[in-house]
């Protein structure tokens, strides 16, 4: 499995980073041209979170074997959709090594070093597949994730479109991050007897890392989004522009968590 797995992770790298090049001919909205670079690495991200969270969940309905048996039970399609994960996580490693210093970007790159991982180990050993295709369920809050930051990078905040993706935003990151990690935590622990120590110690890392992140990044959102947009009483000489509003405090609040952003 594992020369094959290896392919598609090399052309999957390949693609991704083919279109982190393409969308540099294309224009930039004009709101989001001040960076145009992280339009374009959250346009790609995007792409990812589409393709492998769509991928993901309706594998798991249509094989669900991979939840009863997440280390052996799995089609080989399954093992592809892991390898396409793997090379974007390289690609995007990559693409934020070579745009962000490393004070900007650690945290993303220490977060895709454990996901790689992680993944790697099934795309290598042909085994832990299933396991690795419910933690991809959470590409599908990456999703709304992304939409989101495209939403504050086109200065579209305050707007009913970002109010609608904050929600779903918070929904799925219960249902969809909160949930499997919660699930494959339970599983790791259970089945710690009969899994090698050292991909327990990595799993119990990836999944701890992973999980602190979502919360921090739900607290964030939920703080941001919902709690400091409650309407207040007008201030006068208090005045609000697009993009940036004011709490019940008077404090000027800039809608702009760019380096609040989690990739899986």
């Amino acid at each position: 499995m594992a020369p094959s797995g290896l392919l598609v992770t090399g052309a999957s790298f390949a693609a991704f980073r083919g279109l982190h090049w393409g969308l540099q001919l294309l224009p930039t909205p004009g709101s989001a041209a001040e960076d145009r670079w992280k339009w374009r690495n959250t346009c790609v991200s995007l792409v990812h979170s589409l393709l492998t969270g769509a991928g993901a969940l309706l594998g798991l309905s249509l094989y669900p074997q991979m939840s009863v048996d997440p280390i052996h039970g799995h089609p080989p399609w399954a093992l592809v959709l892991v390898a396409v994960s793997v090379g974007y996580f390289l690609a995007d490693g990559t693409d934020l090594f070579w745009n962000q210093t490393l004070g900007q970007a650690w945290e993303l790159l220490c977060h895709h070093v454990v996901v790689v991982s992680c993944l790697s180990t099934a795309v290598l050993s042909g085994h832990y597949v299933g396991f690795s295709v419910v933690s991809l369920l959470l590409e599908l809050n990456s999703t709304f994730l992304h939409l989101r930051r495209l939403l504050l990078l086109s200065r579209q905040a305050p707007s009913l479109a970002f109010s609608v993706t904050s929600w779903a935003t918070l929904a799925t990151l219960a249902l969809f991050r909160l949930v499997p990690l919660g699930w494959m935590s339970l599983w790791l622990f259970q089945q710690r007897h009969q899994i090698p120590l050292a991909l327990v110690i990595l799993g119990g890392t990836g999944l701890a890392t992973v999980g602190v992140m979502s919360i921090n990044l739900g607290v964030h959102i939920l703080v941001s989004d919902v709690l400091r947009s409650q309407p207040c009483p007008p201030i006068l000489g208090n005045k609000e522009t697009r993009g940036t509003r004011t709490d019940c405090d008077g404090e000027s609040i800039t809608r702009d968590d760019s380096t609040l952003s989690l990739k899986d």
